[in-house]
């Protein structure tokens, strides 16, 4: 794309060859990519990719040799016509000359050291492909215009600009606050659902179209063809790709996607959680232990506000011991921590592995805030919890060690997330269902837990009848536990209910 004082902005011209001046793109705008990630942003925000990473269509991109994760995103490209600087949204859309197709390509193994800056995971030669023809967006409404993507002429995605978060004038309001955008700059406005993995071989064709403007105009298909790159990365001169199975689930767009094992089932029916608000933490262990399940407790932990119960599935956090180089490279920023109380759903309980060390706060009252916010059903921690009086006003369920005053970073990295943890001694997968009360919290296998609800109601129903009897003035003895003749004598008075 070439910079000029007044690019081409009329139907179907064809894209200029030169290079944008700056290339802004935003890093989370639509509500079904928001949805997908677990999380949606009060604002937008933002990242730079170099201007030599445009490609025109037709060409290729590279799969850099030892890497795995290379991800397209097809997205509305918005081509500056006129200088903006501290425009309104009203104002905003005058400053748009062209709309087109984009491809904003990642490649996830170099994501985690990038950390939201997106420089080498984004900023790669042939990585931003734009075209082929421009639309003028004078003879649009940027409220609906169609994006859709194709993978080797299958649909990947299919949305609008309807859907998105934050109106395309919206984000050019909102840069031209910070800095001046200028003829011929590109804004690349973000991805909905369907981003995925490609690898060599795929051609990925991307579409930006206005069906309700006059004469239907269109981007065409921007197409680029994935190929096997010849050269890595040297170890020498920076960090080497990496992946994980959490990379790998958000690249794909899932775990299933990924070909990865499914996590255990999140949420409760409405029945079973309410079956389990009934039931006493003690009720539930009995139960568990009569099924083999004896390191199933959370030990060490109490409720916050006495009188507190819990239920709920579990969402997993894992901190380290803390050494300083390493928090340095993960305690900063949007962390491991964050992450997790930005995203936690309704109904899920945050556990976190502390190890038991109380020497340091694990949460303070803005993520309990945030945990609220989202409607997490509460938090677990074997380790403290800091602003103690403002976190229990809050009223979130909070089962901890106890109060301390001290930031994480005293004892604690925060490191990852959604795996197997272990909490005040109990292994804890993403999915299982916690309760908790004032005997304590325990951990519930999904597979088991209707059958131990059931059970354990049945048991409190037993136990409650065998109270009124030894109330009664009968002794405990062949009554607690019943033998034969007081089970029979139950039996009988149950058919009276």
């Amino acid at each position: 794309m070439t910079t000029k004082s007044e690019p081409t902005s009329t139907p179907g011209s064809t894209l200029p060859t030169g290079r944008p001046g700056k290339i802004v793109a935003i890093h989370l705008s639509y509500a079904s990519r928001a949805d997908q990630r677990g999380r949606r942003p009060a604002h937008p925000s933002y990242f730079f990719k170099p201007s030599s990473s445009v490609a025109a269509s037709g060409g290729v991109i590279e799969r850099p040799e030892g890497t795995e994760l290379l991800a397209f995103e097809g997205e509305v490209a918005l081509i500056i016509g006129a200088p903006a600087r501290r425009v309104s949204q009203a104002e905003a859309w005058e400053h748009v000359a062209s709309v087109t197709a984009g491809n904003d390509f990642g490649l996830y193994d170099l994501r985690a050291n990038d950390k939201g800056s997106n420089v080498r995971s984004k900023g790669g030669d042939g990585f931003t492909p734009l075209g082929p023809e421009l639309i003028d967006a004078r003879i649009v409404d940027p409220t609906a215009l169609r994006l859709r993507t194709w993978v080797n002429g299958t649909l990947a995605q299919d949305d609008t600009t309807g859907g998105m978060i934050f109106p395309l004038a919206q984000l050019v309001a909102d840069l031209s606050q910070h800095f001046t955008l200028e003829t011929g700059d590109v804004i690349l406005t973000g991805t909905p659902a369907g981003s995925s993995v490609v690898v060599p071989g795929d051609v990925v064709e991307v579409e930006v179209d206005a069906p309700t403007a006059s004469g239907a105009p269109t981007s065409g298909r921007l197409s680029t063809t994935v190929v096997a790159g010849t050269h890595g990365f040297d170890a020498d001169l920076g960090s080497l790709p990496a992946v994980d199975d959490k990379q790998r689930a958000e690249a794909w767009g899932s775990a299933e996607a990924a070909g990865l094992a499914e996590p255990a089932p999140k949420g409760l029916s409405d029945e079973l959680r309410e079956k389990l608000s009934q039931i006493p933490v003690a009720a539930i262990s009995g139960q568990l232990r009569k099924r083999g399940l004896n390191n199933v407790s959370i030990d060490g932990v109490r409720a916050q506000v006495p009188g507190t119960r819990l239920v709920g599935t579990a969402r997993t956090l894992r901190f380290v011991p803390n050494r300083e180089d390493l928090f340095d490279s993960h305690g900063g920023g949007f962390n491991a921590q964050k992450q997790v109380f930005d995203a936690v759903g309704a109904g899920e309980v945050i556990v976190i592995e502390a190890r038991g060390e109380t020497g340091s706060g694990t949460l303070g009252d803005i993520l309990a805030i945030r945990a609220k916010a989202r409607g997490a059903a509460g938090i677990v921690t074997d380790g403290g919890v800091r602003d103690y009086d403002a976190v229990a006003e809050i009223g979130v369920p909070v089962f901890t060690a106890g109060p301390h005053p001290a930031v994480l970073g005293r004892k604690h990295v925060p490191w990852d997330s959604d795996l197997t943890i272990a909490c005040g001694g109990a292994t804890v997968q993403p999915g299982d269902i916690i309760v908790g009360d004032g005997d304590g919290v325990v951990v519930i296998p999904p597979a088991i837990a209707d059958e131990v609800a059931d059970a354990a109601l049945a048991q409190e129903q037993q136990d409650g009848w065998v109270a009124e009897q030894v109330a009664a003035g009968h002794p405990v003895d062949g009554l607690f536990p019943p033998n034969a003749e007081w089970k029979a004598r139950y039996a009988q008075w149950l058919k009276t209910q």
